[in-house]
């Protein structure tokens, strides 16, 4: 049976509500690759007794293209994001650098999709100039569409001009900056100039954030506009991150991983390192990386369980006690499955018969030194060989069927 085209029920379990603490016992159906509101008569059902299941976590800033790129080894902070910059042009000399980049940028956006699905994010705000790689139908994630961008006041030279680009975004799609990156004067001027050219909006969506006074911050609020928190990308680049908890309060935050260039190794270990440092509890995460960023980013069906909802689930154990902490502060191996569009894409081996129902060829493959199962049009040795940690448990031998289905794509 296709469960895209079938229905689904996953019964038997609780999903989870990210903004509450509740969890409901009942059937989830799944019809087309969407949630559903009723159940059929035929279709696939799976037992996910003892399980959670959450909706697909949203990366609202991230760089796919290069998380294979070796960070800059820095003596100190960095007063902003452009003193960084001009001292990576000379990181670019070093074999490592060129290496990674010579990888085609169609594999390393492959690449960027795969590192989020493995952790439980379906769907990924690309800041960067779009590529065809992206638009392939089978693409790893989900990405935001219709958008505008810049890609920063004090770089001009990269992106699209700030004022042209904000004026050509309608009032209701999310335009995006990076803004404030840093915590000198020249970052904390930024939000008047931003204002000033007539760009601060409650469809302005402003990367980093980190030079934002107290001021500065009730002006966000009362423009509604909206922060991307990106606060181990900070942390490594500036010294320190802004404090979340007012921008939160408004619901004017949500969560990004920027890149493994100088962030995290992904959204679920943003929100471990979060938790552990005691800035935001486990639920208010899940609020930022789901339902938070869906509104921000205007993506009303996405970071819910509610019918109609793209069908992107991640389905973890239950581990007692608070239900939002069996996500957060657990390891991407620990994640029992990761559903796009109603069908699993990487799951633990015992879930081999939803993969079979649903038509999808697997590989056994190892995440992390746990066995897992991966779907085929995912398992290009060439992607593989990119993300660390991961690994095709056996090798083809020469006349099986090519596994390189991403070839046409690079």
């Amino acid at each position: 049976m296709d469960i895209l085209q079938a229905a689904m029920d996953v019964s038997l379990c609780r999903a989870v509500s990210v903004t509450s603490a509740n969890c409901s016992r009942a059937p989830l159906p799944i019809r087309g690759g969407r949630i559903g509101s009723s159940l059929a008569a035929r279709a696939y059902r799976v037992d996910l007794r003892d399980h959670l299941i959450f909706p697909g976590l949203i990366n609202a800033h991230e760089h796919l293209h290069v998380n294979t790129v070796p960070p800059l080894k820095a003596g100190a902070p960095f007063p902003n994001s452009y003193a960084w910059i001009e001292a990576f042009q000379v990181h670019f000399e070093e074999p490592a650098v060129a290496a990674a980049l010579q990888v085609s940028k169609a594999l390393r956006l492959w690449h960027g999709a795969l590192k989020n699905l493995l952790a439980g994010t379906t769907c990924v705000a690309h800041h960067d100039p779009w590529h065809p790689a992206l638009d392939a139908t089978n693409f790893p994630v989900s990405l935001l569409r219709n958008y505008g961008w810049s890609y920063a006041l004090g770089w001009p030279g990269y992106g699209p001009p700030v004022q042209q680009s904000f004026a050509a975004t309608p009032a209701d799609r999310p335009w995006l900056i990076h803004l404030a990156e840093g915590t000198d004067a020249t970052a904390q001027a930024e939000l008047a100039e931003l204002d000033r050219l007539g760009c601060l909006a409650a469809n302005s969506v402003l990367i980093h954030g980190v030079g934002l006074r107290e001021q500065d911050i009730d002006r966000v609020i009362a423009s509604d506009a909206a922060v991307i928190w990106c606060p181990t990308s900070n942390r490594a680049l500036l010294g320190r991150s802004l404090d979340p908890r007012r921008l939160h309060a408004a619901g004017r935050l949500a969560l990004g991983s920027d890149s493994r260039l100088s962030g995290a190794r992904d959204l679920l270990e943003e929100m471990r390192g979060i938790a552990a440092r005691g800035e935001l509890g486990a639920a208010p995460l899940l609020e930022l990386a789901t339902v938070d960023a869906a509104r921000i980013l205007r993506l009303p069906l996405r970071g819910s369980l509610g019918p109609g909802a793209p069908a992107d689930l991640v389905v973890v154990e239950d581990r007692g006690g608070d239900e939002h902490r069996s996500l957060v502060g657990i390891e991407r191996n620990q994640i029992r499955a990761v559903v796009r569009d109603g069908v699993p894409r990487i799951a633990d081996p015992d879930f081999a018969e939803w993969f079979a129902a649903a038509g999808v060829d697997t590989v056994p493959v190892t995440l992390d030194g746990r066995p897992k199962l991966l779907a085929t049009l995912l398992a290009d040795p060439a992607l593989i060989a990119l993300e660390p940690g991961l690994e095709l448990s056996v090798k083809r031998n020469e006349g099986e069927r090519d596994l390189a289905i991403l070839a046409r794509c690079y």
